[in-house]
């Protein structure tokens, strides 16, 4: 019996190393190994290997080399600027987030709760969106230390009106963008940006934070008051050297791919929207990125769904996109109203191909009626 070839649909989690990654990274592996904080001739070369790379992200996000920090990962940037704003609020007002925010959205307010501070969740529509005014029904909402709205949905792609929002309120706003960034960009208006650089083809190692000028920020965790690149400690530089070689690479050639990438997309939508009975297809149709496609099959178990999938040799996404090793139901999708069990998120990259959709959607309503049946 031969050995099923596995395409991967899961480029919302991570994409594919991208050359420019994979090249930068190996080049900066010999010179940017050693402490960029350390006088000697090794530090010095990692330090400008470290500021060259600033610069280069700083230019593809369109902001200024000092608002840009280098993270680990995208968790931690967007705990680092979602509790360093509140920590610099003399008299801190409530953590203000949507209800369908990346888990490390969640936890951030968890940790802020667990320490006496305030927190408000702002529902959203059946597609998935905040009001352009969030802080309307927020008691206190004017004096929030903070709001946390995503750029766009990392289950269902739905974009968030970042423009709209940022306009109308004086509360700084931090943007998770890691679902988005690598597709278009990010709406002006933000205070504080965070985006992980998995999600472009980076390697797992690197995140991005970004402070705008004017927006305070204290160090919220422990050690001294010190700077934010301080506070973030140690981090990879060539991590993050791949970071943004990678970034630069996808910024200049998202438009093209985004273009090709909806139309599979859409193909896959009207497919299972005319194939399959009693699905769902959670989430704006238009207006949304253009990778993501998340359907619910009533009736299904989204664990067996997964495995036959995977079986039949496609890597997705099943149940909760930021706890899927648990596979509970999704968060988001409760928070829509829509159905949250048998669903799947397929999600493509740059990779992606219209012979690998084409054979995804041979296979899948015959996977569907077959667990159905089994469970009948």
């Amino acid at each position: 019996m031969g050995t099923v070839t596995e395409t991967y649909f899961d480029g919302a989690t991570a994409q594919p190393v991208h050359p420019a990654a994979r090249d930068a990274y190996a080049a900066a592996l010999s010179e940017g190994w050693a402490g960029p904080g350390r006088l000697y001739t090794l530090g010095r070369r990692s330090r400008m290997l470290l500021e060259a790379a600033r610069q280069s992200a700083a230019a593809s996000l369109g902001v200024s080399a000092d608002e840009v920090t280098f993270t680990s990962s995208g968790t931690q940037a967007v705990h680092a600027g979602v509790l360093g704003v509140i920590a610099a609020r003399s008299e801190p007002g409530p953590l203000v987030h949507s209800a369908v925010e990346h888990s490390a959205v969640l936890h951030a307010a968890q940790w802020h709760e667990a320490r006496g501070g305030a927190v408000a969740v702002v529902p959203v529509d059946r597609l998935g969106r905040v009001d352009p005014d969030p802080l309307a029904g927020v008691e206190g909402g004017d004096g929030a230390s903070v709001l946390v709205v995503q750029s766009a949905n990392h289950e269902v792609g739905t974009r968030q009106p970042v423009a709209g929002i940022a306009a109308g309120t004086d509360v700084p706003l931090v943007v998770d963008a890691a679902a988005s960034l690598p597709w278009e960009p990010v709406p002006a208006g933000w205070s504080v940006l965070a985006a992980s650089a998995r999600k472009w083809g980076g390697l797992s190692g690197a995140g991005l934070l970004v402070v705008r000028k004017g927006v305070r920020w204290r160090n919220p965790f422990p050690g001294e008051d010190s700077s934010i690149r301080e506070a973030i400690g140690e981090i990879d530089v060539p991590a993050a050297v791949a970071a943004a070689a990678s970034l630069r690479a996808v910024v200049a050639e998202r438009e093209e791919l985004s273009k090709r990438m909806r139309a599979l997309t859409e193909r896959i939508r009207e497919h299972i929207a005319s194939q399959i009975p009693e699905v769902e297809l959670p989430g704006d149709p238009v207006d949304r990125l253009p990778h993501i496609v998340t359907f619910s099959c009533l009736g299904v178990d989204g664990e067996v769904l997964l495995t036959e999938l995977n079986r039949a040799g496609f890597a997705v996404s099943s149940g909760s996109a930021c706890a899927s090793t648990r596979l509970r139901p999704s968060h988001v999708l409760q928070a829509m109203g829509v159905l949250s069990h048998g669903n799947v998120r397929v999600s493509l990259h740059r990779e992606s191909t219209e012979d690998e959709v084409e054979r995804f959607l041979e296979v899948l309503p015959g996977i569907v009626e077959s667990i159905r049946r089994l469970a009948r």
